[in-house]
């Protein structure tokens, strides 16, 4: 990120760490040298040794990752990371740091481990076509064995006389088609897989196949919508993991190598954490185990590499990482990105009384609630459905076929409509009301025992509020501050700009929430009211300073310790402990101080007030407005589509039966994917995502905000792992090579990414070919070279260059502008290159 220069002491809370080495002269030689490549890529005749590189220089971190690597293509010059860079901010500051010096003392507690690399020959094209065919086979006899059971249940409940007879009914197949829907991911991990062992298998190969067809199931087993309850931890014994008394798991980023995973007694693993057991790296998937110890504590939005470990008592921060080796020790504290011991105190929840009793009552509770009132609300809806729409329920009828005729389409198109509009100034009843409601009981900063009445009226608040339907329409225009007050969300004196908060926003408890005035929020803020031990939570309000920008994918917790004017990069970690930081910028994992802001932002950025300023914001909101529209207009239109694909199954079930239905079931999934290719291939014909900077205020960018809301993107997810997720980027116009693994990547501007033959992207990587801070928006293509790999929870920001081979690690930073070189291993928040391990390797399984 950009601002004005200020740099802290290596010692205050939050900084970067200090070079293990002492102080010394810098070198004459390196100091002229690295002022000339400075010189360079600033464009100018000559730079001063002592200017500092934001403040005096008017250098930003895009010009500053340039300098970082073309010292690193210098044969005389020790390579310098951006951490160097924020830590030391002039020429001679610089030279002094890379001088030869005596090193320190090693710390006490051990160094992280590098993630190891995976050397494998590619699978053929044959294995790769094969395994495709596999997969589409797997799930075309998926969805007849689901719609077999469905008509059967359907018939059977439809054959019974009163309302009474017709709800026991549901309830019975409900019930059934329930445990049949948790059963099945269980069994067929035990047949198919067995016991997870630390393995490594080759991509596309049979052995990955059956991976696959277990990962599919296991992670859309019902009970994943349990996380948090014992049930899920249920869920997970009964696949093989090791959990002890008392856990608890608030991440519904299901791990799949179950029998790796170890929970000692009353571990915890919050939300948004990723402990998958697996990765995927240079043409292989490898397998590892992952381990906590008793009350070991794992916070939001962490990631666990396979092959790390907690003792008991031990923590890992929120927004932090261990990679492949790293142990934390029993009792410590660690954070970061890879993460290290932490000094400061972080805060934990007191134990509350909750056992086996209130966890087993709870469990009972919410089998009821779903089997009694859910379920046969679901498989009752289409019934009713039929009931109160003739026409549609006319193509269950013997005769001459409806969908010939007029009327019905008409209809359809009608009930489509109905479906989606008339239900959303309900929902704004509800959400205007019910929420407030429920959040008075909830007193802040009291600990409840979990599993409880208050337990159950959080989860009822954040499942009401959290709704990505409207913050997606609303997000990115002036209507989403309405929106977020409509929650509960205290804003102070909003100064609008039309451009408040993105589409991504989420919370515990908006009530509890509270955001400064002139503040604004990218995509993918996660507002962490609550906090949560083994046996207790608490809510907490959490508030963020006025006059603020927050970047992308970030966890801010209510302990945050960041006021006023302050800037947070994309995935930073917020700081909750030490001084109240104002007035500067935060970037990494822990964080330390940057610039706040610096000129080249300045010539764009929003200027609040005026006739200019608000001739823009009205020509954005009409804009914002269209793009509302279209958006709905959209989701008509596939609302449209699916009551068609639905009708044509109803009528061809009269003569071919539940083949139909299955039929159906993959056309639905075919036609949604065409359909929205289609709407984003539109919405970007006349206008596709270019290079850009400019201001908010600027048509290019509103066009650009216009790409990101009306297409959409959750089809792909039914790709993740297949042949066929590459065939889509490639339609959505991103380049991409031969045989790409992808189990989960996000690419936010299609047609600016290029990826390379044979790239291997995790689960929870996203590929960002842009950044807005404050006003100013920036963006730029981005190329991954053959071989490449992107780490569980990787983030590429935009101008970005990574060679043929090189490995991005798990939850690293990629800053925008930097250059990896071939076969490299970066990591890191921000990355930065690690060293290589150069142990021998095993075979890939076949």
């Amino acid at each position: 990120m950009t601002g004005a220069q200020v740099n802290v002491p290596s010692s205050a809370p939050g900084s970067a760490p200090a070079l293990r080495r002492l102080p010394s002269e810098p070198d004459a030689g390196v100091e002229a040298t690295l002022a000339a490549v400075l010189a360079d890529v600033l464009r100018r005749d000559q730079v001063a040794v002592d200017s500092d590189f934001f403040r005096d220089l008017g250098a930003d971190s895009l010009v500053m990752a340039h300098f970082c690597a073309r010292v690193r293509k210098h044969s005389g010059l020790p390579p310098v990371s951006m951490r160097d860079v924020y830590a030391h901010g002039t020429v001679r500051d610089l030279a002094r740091a890379l001088a030869p010096r005596t090193p320190a003392p090693e710390p006490a507690h051990p160094r992280p481990a590098p993630s190891t690399e995976a050397t494998a020959a590619a699978s053929g094209r044959s294995a790769y076509v094969l395994c495709g065919v596999a997969q589409l086979l797997a799930f075309l006899l998926y969805s007849c064995v689901i719609a077999f059971a469905g008509v059967r249940g359907y018939t059977w409940i439809s054959a019974g006389s009163g309302v009474l007879d017709v709800y026991l009914r549901s309830v019975v197949f409900g019930g059934v088609a329930f445990l049949g829907l948790c059963a099945v991911p269980v069994l067929a991990k035990w047949v198919l897989i067995g016991r997870w062992k630390p393995r490594r298998i080759r991509i596309w190969s049979p052995a990955y196949f059956r991976l696959w067809v277990v990962r599919t199931l296991v992670r859309s087993d019902p009970l994943v919508l349990f996380a948090g309850s014992p049930l899920y931890t249920f869920y997970l014994r009964a696949l093989g993991a090791r959990i002890g008394a008392g856990v608890a798991v608030f991440s519904r980023h299901v791990p799949l190598c179950t029998d790796l995973l170890s929970l000692g007694d009353f571990s915890v693993i919050r939300k948004d954490c990723y402990f998958t057991g697996y990765r995927a790296r240079g043409g292989v998937i490898e397998t590892g185990p992952v381990m906590l110890g008793k009350s070991a504590v794992v916070a939001e939005a962490s990631v666990l590499d396979i092959g790390t470990s907690l003792g008991d008592n031990a923590l890992l921060a929120h927004a932090s990482a261990l990679h492949s080796g790293q142990a934390v020790p029993a009792t410590e504290h660690w954070h970061g990105s890879p993460a290290r011991r932490a000094d400061g105190h972080y805060p934990v929840v007191e134990a509350a009384s909750c056992g086996p009793l209130r966890r087993s009552l709870h469990s009972v509770t919410q089998l009821l609630v779903a089997l009694l009132v859910y379920l046969p609300l679901a498989v009752g809806g289409v019934g009713l459905l039929l009931a109160e729409a003739p026409q549609l329920s006319a193509v269950l009828e013997p005769g001459p076929s409806v969908l010939t005729t007029w009327v019905f389409y008409r209809d359809a198109l009608l009930i489509s409509f109905v479906l989606l509009f008339a239900v959303l100034p309900l929902g704004f009843l509800v959400l205007a009301t019910l929420p407030r409601l429920l959040a008075r009981m909830l007193v802040p900063g009291r600990v409840y025992p979990l599993y409880g009445f208050h337990y159950g009226v959080l989860r009822a608040v954040t499942l009401l509020t959290n709704r990505p339907f409207l913050t997606r329409l609303f997000g990115d225009s002036s209507a989403v501050v309405a929106y977020l007050r409509l929650l509960g969300y205290d804003l102070s004196r909003v100064e609008q700009t039309g451009s408040n908060f993105g589409t991504e926003v989420k919370h515990e408890a908006p009530c509890l929430s509270a955001v400064g005035t002139g503040t604004m929020v990218a995509d993918g803020l996660s507002v962490n009211n609550a906090e949560y031990s083994s046996t207790s939570f608490r809510v907490s309000r959490t508030a963020i300073g006025a006059r603020n920008f927050l970047g992308n994918r970030i966890a801010y917790p209510s302990q945050g310790r960041t006021g006023d004017n302050c800037l947070l990069a994309t995935k930073v970690m917020v700081p909750v402990d030490g001084k109240i930081r104002e007035d500067v910028g935060l970037l990494g994992s822990p964080s330390f101080e940057i610039p706040r802001s610096v000129q080249r932002d300045n010539d764009v950025a929003v200027i609040r007030t005026g006739d200019e300023f608000r001739a823009g914001l009205a020509a954005k909101n009409r804009h914002n407005a269209a793009t509302m529209g279209l958006y709905l207009l959209v989701r008509w239109g596939y609302a449209f589509l699916v009551t068609l694909v639905v009708s044509a199954s109803a009528e061809l079930y009269t003569s071919t039966g539940a083949v139909a239905v299955a039929l159906g079931n993959a056309l639905l999934l075919l036609i949604s994917t065409a359909y929205f290719v289609l709407v984003e291939r539109a919405v970007t014909f006349f206008h596709p995502p270019a290079p850009l900077f400019c201001s908010i205020y600027d048509p290019r960018f509103w066009r650009r905000e216009r790409f990101w809301k009306v297409p959409s993107e959750l089809f792909l997810k039914a790709f993740d792992g297949t042949p066929f997720k590459g065939l889509i980027w490639r339609a959505l116009g991103v380049r991409i090579g031969r045989q790409v693994f992808d189990d989960g990547c996000y690419l936010t501007e299609r047609t600016m990414v290029t990826l390379g033959d044979g790239c291997t992207l995790n689960a929870g990587s996203v590929v960002q070919c842009h950044s807005q801070e404050d006003g100013a928006f920036k963006s730029d293509r981005s190329h991954l070279g053959d071989g490449c790999t992107l780490g569980v929870g990787a983030f590429v920001h935009y101008g970005v260059a990574i060679g043929d081979g090189a490995v991005l690690a798990p939850d690293s930073f990629l800053m925008k502008g930097e250059s990896v070189p071939a076969n490299d291993l970066w990591g890191g928040n921000p990355a930065h290159q690690l060293a290589r391990d150069t142990a021998g390797r095993e075979e890939a399984t076949r």
